[in-house]
């Protein structure tokens, strides 16, 4: 889970008012959050650090000083700052004032989208800056996927001659000074030597040409996601009015991320300016986009589904109040002797998708401190579901045959779920909004998570024999939800002699002890070596498949020694 840093006296500043720690603790739960480590108390005031640790990646408007204050403030019953008088919304388009941005159409297929805003008011001090730095680095980190699907700049406005141009270039004749740098580097040459072109070149490097960033003089802002010119974004304590920018290829993603950084500069006393951008082609917002912009649906909850499901008695007013130290804005009527309450979340949120969600922030909005833990009515007896009981035995057979059992995680990244196993993408899931690209994919076999296993097992005295028994799921159209979860036996052998006959042996004993009838024949998974791969069928339907793994997949794990593997479908054998 996220963790932040925030200056003590910022903090309390931004509150309104200072707490102890052990109320700070209990005040931190209505940001699902809690006190991760207290400041060294030998250090100045302004300098205290207090280390928060938040426990929903689903509001990252909480990522910052600001954002944790403002829910604290709320909570508390305090009011936030008139963020409608600079946030556009749909035929409501803030005056702009010239200042826009022109983007190049080939960067469709490169970075395609971006939006950008304009600050002024007051020089940026110290703890203000760090706590931007650091808002900057959770949100492209987390919400953008380690600034592959966003990224944030910012830069001097006072030296920006307008329009600025959001550009395709050449990497290697394009070259600027980037930032902590002193000489100009190409494109390209930033990405091979500067630290942060060796962190997120990554993401731009295989491209023909890369995003760039520069005013309308030529002046050089940044190469979006990875580094800011030495000269306009170069940004220090002392600087007054700054550019904000976004850029990413999902246009919802970047307006919730320049609102939530937009209110926390509103919440700091800033003022905020649009900043126009003018896309060659569509987004979902058209091609023309101002930010900040209101882009949020409303959700509607029942009172009697809410005290349903809370154990609760709520009425109207309890209700209403609740949801507004959440920082939204209701409307309620009367339906059917009920009351619907419509709820409009506050711009730097969008985490409501269902009638649930809203009821989450009634109790959060109420207090956890006022739900008292009751015991049930209802007598029941708890069993075992079959499927885990045929699980267990399927366990306990592959232990008796000498494997060791290992239980991984059923999220990953495409290179190992899909390029390292030589399979086409057709039917894994793609999750579309990870956190990380590491958990962008659902496992479609345990195959691939037992190889990982083998691959930083080189050490471990052979042979090694691991499996385990878990979730897989995939892409089925014979699906209402288009997905198919099923629970999956994985099983691999690692030795000198492994062959298709040792793990041909295995599957007859398993097969047996489970008390099942089945045939073997041809098939053609390319995990295996053709040839020395098989079926397994029941009844004439594909139950599972078993092989030698082929060594282009053993190359790809850089495994050096031969592998045997098989996987079965433990529902279809119940």
């Amino acid at each position: 889970m996220p963790k932040i840093e925030v200056n003590e006296k910022l903090f309390f500043q931004m509150v309104g008012q200072k707490y102890d720690y052990e109320t700070l603790e209990k005040k931190l739960t209505c940001g699902k959050a809690e006190l991760d480590e207290k400041p060294d108390m030998s250090v100045a005031e302004d300098q205290r650090v207090i280390k928060i640790e938040l426990n929903d990646t689903n509001r990252p408007d909480l990522w910052s000083t600001n954002g944790v204050a403002r829910q604290l403030k709320l909570h508390a019953g305090g009011k936030c700052a008139d963020y409608d008088q600079y946030i556009s919304r749909e035929g409501d388009i803030k005056d702009f004032n010239n200042r826009f941005v022109t983007v190049d159409p080939e960067l469709k297929d490169i970075r395609p989208f971006m939006v950008a805003f304009m600050i002024e008011g007051k020089a940026i001090d110290e703890p203000m800056l760090l706590d931007i730095i650091q808002t900057q680095e959770k949100l492209a980190w987390n919400f953008g996927r380690k600034r592959k699907s966003l990224s944030m700049g910012l830069y001097r406005v006072s030296q920006i001659k307008w329009p600025v141009h959001y550009k395709a270039v050449d990497p290697d004749k394009t070259s600027f000074v980037p930032l902590t740098f002193e000489t100009p580097l190409t494109c390209r040459q930033i990405l091979e030597e500067h630290p942060k072109g060796k962190d997120y070149g990554w993401i731009i490097k295989d491209g023909k040409k890369y995003p760039l960033l520069e005013d309308d003089s030529g002046e050089i802002m940044s190469m979006a996601p990875v580094i800011n010119s030495a000269t306009l974004g170069a940004v220090q304590v002392g600087d007054k009015d700054l550019m904000v920018e976004l850029t990413g290829d999902n246009m919802e993603n970047l307006f919730l991320a320049a609102n939530i950084v937009a209110c926390d500069f509103i919440d700091c006393g800033y003022t905020i300016r649009p900043i126009r951008v003018d896309h060659p082609y569509e987004t979902v917002y058209g091609k023309s986009v101002c930010a900040p912009f209101y882009f949020q649906k409303p959700t509607k909850a029942v009172l009697k589904n809410i005290n349903k499901l809370l154990g609760s008695d709520f009425n109207k007013d309890q209700v209403v109040d609740a949801l507004e130290k959440m920082g939204n804005k209701i409307e309620t009527k009367d339906v059917n002797g009920d009351v619907e309450f419509t709820v409009w979340p506050a711009a730097y949120r969008n985490d409501f998708l269902h009638e649930v969600d809203i009821i989450e922030d009634v109790m959060i909005g109420i207090g956890l401190e006022n739900f008292n833990a009751e015991k049930p009515n209802d007598f029941t007896i708890g069993r075992l579901m079959p499927l885990t009981m045929y699980s267990r035995q399927a366990k306990n057979i592959m232990v008796g045959l000498g494997y060791q059992e290992m239980i991984f995680n059923y999220l990953g990244s495409k290179k190992d779920y899909i390029e390292r196993m030589c399979i086409d993408d057709s039917k894994v899931i793609e999750v579309s909004n990870p956190m990380s690209e590491n958990y962008q994919f659902v496992r479609p076999s345990i195959i691939a998570s037992l190889l990982r296993a083998e691959s930083g097992s080189a050490n471990a005295i052979f042979p090694h024999k691991i499996f385990e028994i878990g979730k897989v799921a995939y892409l089925c159209d014979e699906e209402n939800t288009g997905t198919r979860t099923r629970q999956s036996l994985g099983f691999m052998t690692a030795a000198s002699n492994a062959n298709f006959n040792n793990a041909a042996s295995e599957v007859s004993s398993l097969m047996y002890f489970l008390d099942h009838e089945y045939k073997v024949a041809e098939s053609d998974d390319p995990r295996f070596i053709p040839g020395r791969q098989a079926a397994i069928m029941v009844n004439d339907k594909q139950v599972g498949i078993f092989g030698e793994v082929h060594p282009q997949v053993l190359e790809n794990w850089s495994i050096t020694v031969p592998c045997v593997a098989g996987e079965i479908d433990i529902e279809e054998l119940m």
